[in-house]
């Protein structure tokens, strides 16, 4: 130990404290290096999970002893290693999970039937229909998340006592759904349960804001259609009207404001009409009727009793005879019945308003300055918004375009495309990520470098050599006999005087030693000339 004490002592307290220092930098640089080369790359596994699904998650990896990390207050991003990702979501999910908080028809698949009442069976049946429909209905893009709650009630004896079913869908969105999604989801969910209509199905997001109301039923259902029909033609005009004009004054540069008035009255009109000139038989009939009386001969009458009544008896029975025909001609006028219904959602009446800004054109001093545009192109871009829109004049429609200048002005480096310089200021998260991280490691070796190898390169720089290694073993005499000299002839000699005689003496000596490697050179080309004619003309040739 005493040796090892001595040489604490020797470098005292202040060089241990720096070795020290520089040995935990050495020793976590090299620890961070070798955890960060052999760590794996971390990628998503799951994210967005319930708390039951994210412990499922976890006891899966920790079985199988897969490293992951988790991220976010609950926990609900599961991330592992990135080259392992695809096998464990297909293991994972031939187990079920993630389950997102719901079940479906594999509830079936776990305990006895014949044991459970039918009470149980129906509440299984219940919750297996709730699951699988928000399972179908998260399949939709935006929906990250769907509860369904479905109100079926029991069958009773009489039909007409039946109430009719109702459905609740709470959805969790990454971003807003339009009406066709939203209306989507509801048919979806009418589909699926017996009975159930898409008027009495109610969708609720995760912020509170009811999407579709299912308790006032058709009519919504009709002013939701009605609302969509508008909205549609609006952003059909919008679009079409903004690829035009952006063609022409540049991207960005155009504002555009379509305003459809709609006329939501259903009218249903019948008329009938008749030609008076236009006549068709539709049906004849033709009757004929012929009579004929016979004789009065036995016939006993007050006139036959009369004297002379039977000289003219045979003459009357002669006379009575007739004849009859009828014809009967019916005729049908033509007639126009005509039936003419006009559903509601036609378009009534088209605004729309354009507002261009103006030119820029870089200025002497690299500003942009502004021009107005000229009023005939102005004019042009109005014929062609009132033709992209099919502008009716008697049907009230307006098109207005004007030219003002916009608030925010375009530098004049935004007037061309951007460089690769301005794509490189915007990297992404990863790039950002891996650029701290090189900074990290850049600043641990500069660090390094500073600490450790600075250090050791001043001490080997600013370390004397000595005087002996340096003039040999008779410089070494020489400078000894010389002090012992200087001191024999009296030490009360000046100072100056002192380091001028070692300064002689130092000069004298390197001229002894430069004359003595001269003459061991003559020496060496006396000896061998030839070789050293050889050396010499190779120099030559080199140069």
């Amino acid at each position: 130990m005493k040796p090892i004490l001595e040489l604490v002592t020797k470098l005292g307290p202040a060089r241990i404290a720096a070795m020290a220092a520089v040995t935990l930098t050495l020793v976590g640089f090299f620890a961070f290096v070798i955890l960060r080369v052999s760590r794996p790359d971390m990628g998503v596994l799951f994210s967005d999970l319930s708390m039951q699904d994210s412990s499922a998650v976890v006891r899966e990896l920790d079985a199988r002893g897969i490293a992951y990390e988790t991220k976010g207050d609950s926990g609900q991003t599961v991330m592992a290693p990135r080259a392992d990702l695809a096998k464990l979501r297909m293991d994972l999910a031939g187990k079920g999970l993630p389950s997102q908080g719901g079940v479906g028809y594999e509830i079936f698949d776990k305990g006895d039937a014949f044991s459970s009442t039918s009470f149980v069976q129906n509440v299984n049946h219940l919750r297996a229909m709730e699951g699988e429909l928000a399972r179908s209905i998260r399949a939709i893009g935006r929906v990250q998340a769907a509860r369904v709650h479905l109100v079926i009630p029991e069958r009773r004896l009489f039909e007409r006592d039946r109430e009719a079913p109702s459905a609740a869908i709470v959805v969790k969105l990454m971003g807003d759904l339009d009406p066709g999604q939203v209306r989507a989801i509801r048919h979806l969910a009418a589909s699926a349960v017996e009975g159930l209509k898409p008027e009495r199905v109610s969708i609720v997001d995760e912020r509170g804001r009811l999407l579709a109301d299912g308790a006032r039923g058709a009519e919504a259902e009709g002013a939701g259609l009605m609302e969509e029909r508008q909205g549609g033609i609006e952003r059909r005009l919008r679009a079409q009207i903004e690829e035009i004009v952006a063609g022409i004054v540049g991207q960005g540069r155009a504002r555009v404001q379509v305003a459809a008035e709609m006329d939501l009255n259903r009218v249903e009109s019948r008329s009938e009409s008749f030609d008076p000139e236009s006549r068709v038989v539709r049906s004849t009939q033709t009757r004929s009727e012929n009579s004929q009386s016979g004789g009065g001969e036995g016939q006993v009458t007050v006139g036959n009793e009369l004297p002379g009544a039977g000289q003219g008896q045979g003459q009357q029975a002669q006379k009575d005879q007739s004849q009859k025909n009828e014809e009967t001609t019916n005729y049908e006028i033509s007639r126009v019945t005509r039936v003419e219904t006009l559903e509601g959602g036609r378009l009534k009446r088209l605004s729309v308003a354009v507002v261009v800004d103006g030119l820029y054109v870089p200025g002497a001093d690299g500003k942009a300055t502004y021009q107005p545009r000229p009023p005939a192109e102005i004019e042009r871009i109005a014929a062609l918004v009132r033709t992209a829109v099919g502008f009716d004049k008697a049907r009230g429609d307006q098109v207005e375009v004007v030219n003002l200048r916009f608030a925010e002005v375009p530098a004049v480096g935004d007037l061309a495309e951007p460089s690769l310089l301005q794509s490189l200021m915007s990297p992404s998260k990863e790039e950002v990520m891996r650029m701290v991280e090189l900074a990290v490691l850049s600043l641990l070796t500069l660090i390094v470098l500073m600490a450790v190898v600075r250090p050791l390169l001043r001490r080997v720089l600013e370390s004397e050599t000595p005087m002996a290694a340096i003039m040999g073993p008779a410089g070494a005499l020489a400078l000894a006999g010389g002090g012992e000299a200087a001191a024999g002839e009296g030490g009360s000699e000046p100072a100056r005087t002192s380091s001028t005689n070692r300064f002689l003496e130092s000069a004298k000596i390197n001229g002894q030693i430069q004359a003595e490697t001269v003459e061991r050179v003559v020496d060496m080309v006396r000896a061998s000339p030839t070789e050293t004619v050889e050396v010499l003309r190779n120099w030559i040739h080199d140069t």
